[in-house]
C-alpha cells in the first residue's frame, strides 16, 4: 500500500522487514516476493542498478523453488528496469521469456504485462506499428480479465497513435520511413 501512495521509504522498510522475517522462518517464496517487491520500489525511485540486482536475486529464488508465476512477474519487472536503463534488447529478451512462461501457465495478467513491455521496447527501437499491435493485444487481455491496466494502455495507444500517410500523387513513390497504419 505504501508503494501505491508514493511512500517509497516506508515501502522499502516494510519489504526489508518482510524479508528479515521470512529468512528467519525459512520461507523462500516469501523471501523471493519481498526481494522482488524491494526491487520494484528501487525501480520506482530510479535506483535501477539496485533494482536489477534485487530482481535478479528474486528471479533466482523463484527458479530454485519452481515458481513459474513468480518468474514471469520478475522477468517483466526486470524487462522494465532494463528498458528504463536504456538496454532495449535485454529488456525485450526478458519480456519475451515472461510472455512464454505466462502463456505456458495461463497467467493472463503477466501475458498482458509482457506484451505491454514489448510494445514499449519496440517503440524505443523505432517500430511504432509493431508496438501498437502489442499494446492492442495487451489491452484485449486487460479488458477480458477486467484489469484496471486497460485504461493505461488505452492512454498509451492514444498518445502513440500511428496514422497512415495519404497516398502519394500518381507517379510518385512513398518515401521510405513513412508511418504505417496500425
Amino acid at each position: 500500500m505504501q508503494r501505491l501512495t508514493g511512500d517509497y521509504t516506508a515501502a522499502a522498510a516494510s519489504q526489508q522487514q518482510a524479508l528479515d522475517i521470512s529468512r528467519d522462518l525459512g520461507h523462500r517464496r516469501v523471501q523471493a516476493t519481498a526481494i522482488g517487491n524491494l526491487g520494484e520500489v528501487q525501480m520506482l525511485t530510479g535506483n535501477y542498478s539496485a533494482a536489477a540486482t534485487s530482481l535478479t536475486q528474486a528471479l533466482g529464488m523463484y527458479c530454485d523453488i519452481g515458481d513459474r508465476g513468480g518468474q514471469a512477474s520478475v522477468l517483466n519487472s526486470l524487462g522494465e528496469v532494463l528498458s528504463l536503463s536504456g538496454d532495449s534488447q535485454q529488456a525485450r529478451d526478458h519480456h519475451v521469456r515472461a510472455l512464454a512462461i505466462a502463456r505456458e501457465i495461463s497467467t493472463p495478467v503477466e501475458e498482458a504485462h509482457a506484451l505491454e513491455g514489448l510494445g514499449h521496447c519496440l517503440l524505443r527501437d523505432g517500430h511504432p506499428g509493431a508496438a501498437a499491435a502489442h499494446w492492442q493485444q495487451a489491452l484485449a487481455i486487460y479488458q477480458r480479465i477486467g484489469a484496471p491496466d486497460a485504461r493505461r494502455i488505452q492512454e498509451t495507444l492514444r498518445q502513440h497513435r500511428i496514422t497512415t500517410a495519404p497516398p502519394p500523387p500518381s507517379g510518385e513513390s512513398r518515401q521510405s520511413g513513412a508511418p504505417t497504419a496500425l
